[in-house]
């Protein structure tokens, strides 16, 4: 079983970090409302995605992203690598 961590940009403004088996569906479910914590945005693009073979992988690094400032998540979801050191440097 593969298991996706994914960032949402909702409404044009919030990141969402989450975990999912099917990244597909889940943005679905986002969109219909079905989501506790983005029912209030009606708005959702997928961003970023990573696959892990385990849900604990994939849990663990959910929960280092959502400590990650917008700045560092912004730099993963474009791929800037070089800026991504700098800012783990900074802390």
């Amino acid at each position: 079983m593969v298991w996706f961590v994914y960032i949402l940009l909702c409404d044009q403004k919030t990141l969402y970090v989450s975990i999912t088996e099917n990244v597909k569906e889940r943005l679905n479910e986002h969109i219909r409302g079905y989501s506790p914590f983005t029912k209030k945005f009606s708005d959702f693009e997928l961003l970023y995605q990573e696959s892990y073979q385990t849900r604990v992988r994939a849990g663990e690094r959910e929960k280092q992203l959502k400590g990650w400032s917008v700045a560092k998540k912004k730099s993963l979801i474009c791929h800037n690598i070089n800026e991504l050191k700098k800012l783990s440097k900074g802390r």
